[in-house]
């Protein structure tokens, strides 16, 4: 079976769509999926978990470039407690290279501050789809520049990210 992952809306109910407000950029990509009694962080955690090598490789390169401009190294998408339940993450927990900033069944979001920009990533279930959509907000020059490089690597990096999840 192939899996299908199209650019969409943020979902118009979404917690998501709430922050869209004065965004520089914002994308969103969805996928049918099984049915499922899995939270939307569980859909997140298995999305991670499965991140493809070259993302991973992307990460430390990105890592590595912006230290030298005094921006934080987050470390790698799929950097968390495998072994932690998503029951046990609240709101404030590290997730990998994000923090929780929202979370109910539905709906995740997770981000991060820095110097440069603000980054915002929501799994998000709308009935038999999952929805991740991405909403930067940014604070400076340095985010503008950091953008014009992140933004065509993102278009790639969330539907091949998708693509290797294992609840399709």
């Amino acid at each position: 079976m192939t899996t299908t992952i199209s650019a969409i809306d943020v979902p118009l109910h979404s917690e998501i769509a709430r922050r869209l407000a004065g965004a520089y950029y914002y994308d969103a990509f969805g996928t049918v999926i099984k049915p499922t009694s899995q939270s939307a962080l569980e859909l997140y955690l298995q999305v991670v978990a499965g991140t493809p090598a070259w993302i991973n490789t992307l990460m430390a390169l990105r890592n590595r470039v912006v230290g030298l401009f005094g921006l934080k190294n987050l470390g790698g998408l799929g950097d968390f407690n495998a072994a932690k339940p998503a029951a046990d993450y609240r709101v404030g927990d590290r997730v990998g290279i994000f923090t929780i900033r929202y979370l109910s069944e539905q709906e995740v979001i997770l981000g991060d501050n820095d110097k440069h920009l603000r980054v915002e990533v929501s799994v998000c279930k709308v009935q038999d789809k999952v929805a991740v959509s991405t909403v930067v907000h940014l604070h400076n020059l340095l985010g503008r520049i950091y953008m014009l490089f992140v933004a065509p690597m993102h278009r790639l990096i969330v539907p091949a990210t998708l693509r290797n999840a294992r609840f399709l």
